[in-house]
């Protein structure tokens, strides 16, 4: 598992690469609104976090004095110096198909769909109710299916398939196909994560 101090330097090299480009190419490659000449609006999950430039620092819009977590902060730089590519198309792969997930497959499953299916395998109101929130679209796939847009660039769609005394519950996390032009394989998976245990915290 990353420690702090892995984060923080993954920040400042983000930051050093971003601050060689202007607010303005920066923010028709993300897509991010903007506010003020120099803020970037990014809404991720259920917030808003105000990015300032050059400088690049995290505000929650709604709760001023809330710290913005590092792990997310370095994920929407990440995307931020993602390559400029056309919006996700009706196009699906698994977390496999991403170029280089291999290695990182195990963490995968065990940050995002182990806790999906263990939550929610029987417990599909709760994922309804959840999904709702986070601004989820209904999907006709499994027992239930959503497809939520994190970025503007980067969808991504859960399945879930409820247990019962015969069959334990299944769980899929697929990506548009071309988030491995935007992210790497390791930020794709703390999307993922992050995603479902957002999912989780807003059930209880």
């Amino acid at each position: 598992m990353a420690r702090i101090d892995d984060y923080t330097t993954s920040k400042e090299i983000a930051v050093e690469k971003l601050s060689t480009e202007s607010f303005k190419e920066i923010a028709q490659r993300s897509e991010f609104k903007t506010s003020g000449g120099n803020i970037f609006k990014v809404p991720f999950l259920n917030r808003v976090y105000l990015v300032s430039f050059p400088d690049f620092e995290f505000q929650d819009e709604s709760k001023k004095s809330k710290e913005v977590p590092i792990q997310e902060q370095v994920l929407i730089l990440h995307y931020m110096t993602g390559e400029s590519v056309s919006e996700p198309n009706e196009n699906w792969i698994s977390y496999r198909e991403i170029p280089g997930a291999s290695f990182y497959f195990s963490a995968f499953v065990k940050r995002a769909t182990d806790p999906l299916k263990k939550v929610f395998g029987n417990n599909i109101p709760g994922l309804l109710k959840s999904a709702e929130q986070l601004g989820g679209k209904a999907i006709d796939a499994g027992d239930a299916g959503f497809e939520f847009s994190l970025f503007p660039k980067v969808s991504l769609q859960l399945i879930l398939w409820e247990g019962d005394e015969e069959f334990p519950p299944e769980a899929n996390i697929i990506f548009n196909e071309n988030v491995g032009e935007i992210l790497s394989p390791e930020d794709a998976a703390w999307l993922a994560g992050m995603l479902v245990y957002r999912l989780i915290a807003l059930s209880r």
